[in-house]
């Protein structure tokens, strides 16, 4: 009651002057109350830190009749130009009224961004002759056969490929660009429309019986003990209908969005690493892409066995701090993790599967998965270190054609982080004037200082959907 009625008395005592400052205070509070509640509550997945540019592109159509099969390659697709840092790509198939399309109806096996050079004034119809491009691949294990960048499957929708501050995917450097020439980039589509076929699964696996196959794509026989995978399911094949079966030709799109900055000399530049649980560690084709596992036997069953687990051991060529990583893996895929030499825990990535029928949450389908964020230096893989990758699957059917892939993104660059850019000091900024303004008006309690500190944190974790922490330390 004192200190009420001493407040009353002081405030009827003020001039015009001090009644106009403690206005202006008051609304200054408001607006931090405002700015701080926008923080919190706001859904935070669709806000990124400043200078992102977001564009949303279209793949030229591709036809599918029921149980047909696209794999198509497009080149000089539509890409942001310039020296920039990537910060994500994404996609999903849609139809010509932009509509999601289920993966029980058009499964999305993969696709993949690859970057090149192509011949200024090039007709890009005729790129398809790989000897009149360079192809700009990536860092490697297998960049012979998985030189993409970019490339994910039915889990598309729900899988964060973002690159968190200060580090970014570096491209479009006009001083990497042999003369002549300008970079381009290729996209690759796989699809399956399983409308009305007689197995969806078996499909989406690509069993050769399925698609009455005997040689692949390019004419060579399929050997005899090869059951399924991509060698069954190439461009315009087609899987087994149910008899009498009659449905609509579709006209679908790969629809993808492209986040990136401006290159600057903040910009922690990162390699593409992917790794492939089949690696024999030898030769140039060293990784095989796709195996197949076996049911499990009864006595498995008896046991509670019925994991199918690949392990293969490689070496980096290179080290640096891992800031992200990610498994790619198909339907049956348990999970994957990547161990350092010491045995130390780096990233381990779950599927998460659907349990309905609309677009990314398909019952018995890979919908996402998960991926690791580590805190930056603190996952580190050192020059020459052998890793080991290992890929888990069900074993309580047979699997033909799945992928045991994992992607990393490492810095390799040994020097300190840079400061926080201008955006973000005036946050920082803004924050403490916040505090001070408000104290100075005796608006902030417990309370308001708890707000402000959820603020800072979630502004930092703006990108983040996954908060995966590796339990590695180096």
């Amino acid at each position: 009651m004192l200190h009420s009625t001493r407040g009353t008395a002081f405030h009827t005592s003020l001039s015009e002057s001090q009644k106009k400052i403690e206005e202006e205070s008051k609304m200054h509070t408001e607006l931090c109350l405002v700015l701080f509640s926008f923080l919190f509550f706001h859904n935070t997945e669709a806000l990124r830190p400043p200078g992102v540019k977001t564009e949303t592109f279209l793949s030229p159509p591709f036809y599918l009749k029921p149980g047909q099969v696209a794999n198509k390659y497009y080149f000089n697709i539509p890409f942001p130009k310039g020296h920039i840092a990537l910060k994500s790509f994404n996609g999903e198939v849609v139809d010509e009224y932009d509509n999601p399309i289920p993966l029980h109806e058009t499964y999305l096996h993969h696709w993949l961004v690859e970057r090149y050079y192509g011949l200024k004034g090039s007709v890009p119809g005729n790129e398809n002759d790989l000897s009149k491009i360079i192809l700009v691949r990536n860092s490697g294990l297998c960049k012979h056969t998985l030189g993409q960048y970019y490339g994910l499957g039915s889990e598309t929708r729900k899988t964060d490929t973002w690159v968190p501050d200060p580090y970014g995917i570096v491209v479009g450097n006009p001083e990497e660009v042999p003369a002549g020439y300008e970079e381009r980039w290729l996209l690759n589509v796989h699809a399956i429309d399983t409308r009305g076929v007689t197995d969806r699964l078996g499909c989406t696996e690509c069993r050769c019986n399925l698609y009455n196959v005997t040689v692949d794509e390019y004419g060579h026989e399929i050997r005899a003990n090869y059951t399924g995978g991509l060698y069954c399911c190439y461009d315009e094949t087609q899987c087994k209908l149910r008899e009498g079966f009659e449905s609509v030709t579709r006209k679908l799109f790969l629809k993808y969005t492209v986040e990136w900055v401006e290159w600057e000399p903040r910009t922690v530049p990162v390699k593409v690493y992917i790794l492939d649980v089949t690696d024999t560690g030898t030769g140039p084709y060293r990784c095989m892409v796709e195996y197949e596992v076996k049911e499990c036997n009864s006595e498995e069953r008896k046991n509670g066995g019925c994991i199918d687990t690949q392990t293969t051991r490689l070496v980096m060529p290179h080290g640096g701090d891992i800031i992200y990583g990610v498994a790619h893996q198909h339907s049956g895929g348990a999970g994957s993790a990547l161990y350092g030499q010491d045995g130390r825990l780096l990233c381990t990535s779950i599927p998460s599967y659907g349990n309905g029928k609309e677009a990314g949450n398909e019952a018995n389908y890979i919908v996402g998965m998960s991926t690791c964020y580590p805190k930056p230096g603190s996952v580190k893989i050192a020059d020459g270190e052998t890793l080991t990758l290992i890929s888990n699957y069900s074993g309580n059917q047979m699997h033909t054609g799945v992928m045991g892939l994992f992607y990393i993104l490492v810095a390799e660059e040994e020097r300190p982080l840079p400061g926080p850019p201008k955006n973000m000091i005036c946050f920082n900024s803004l924050l403490s004037w916040c505090i001070e303004m408000s104290v100075k008006t005796g608006a902030v309690f417990i309370a308001g200082v708890t707000l402000i500190s959820i603020a800072t944190i979630s502004f930092y974790k703006l990108h983040r959907k996954n908060q995966y922490e590796a339990l590695a330390t180096a």
